[in-house]
C-alpha cells in the first residue's frame, strides 16, 4: 500500500481540496483526516494543571501546628 501524507490548513468554507495525487483515476484509495492536537498554553492560573500529584497518607489526620491556615 503506498502511503500518500499531506499538511494543509482548512480554509473558512470547509471544502478541503488536494491536487496531483500519485494516483491513477478510478483506483480505490483510503482517506483519513486527522487533526493535530492543539498546543496547551501554560495558564498562571492553573499551576498544577497537567501534573503528577502524589498523595501520601491522604486519610491520615494533621497535627494542628502543621496546618498552614492557621499560621
Amino acid at each position: 500500500m503506498q502511503t500518500y501524507r499531506v499538511e494543509t490548513i482548512l480554509p473558512n468554507d470547509g471544502i478541503l481540496t488536494i491536487k496531483n495525487l500519485p494516483f491513477y483515476a478510478n483506483e480505490k484509495v483510503e482517506i483519513i483526516v486527522r487533526g493535530y492536537e492543539r498546543e496547551q498554553k501554560h495558564n498562571k492560573r492553573y499551576p498544577l494543571r497537567g501534573k503528577l500529584i502524589r498523595y501520601v497518607n491522604p486519610f491520615e489526620s494533621v497535627a494542628e501546628n502543621e496546618w498552614d491556615v492557621i499560621k
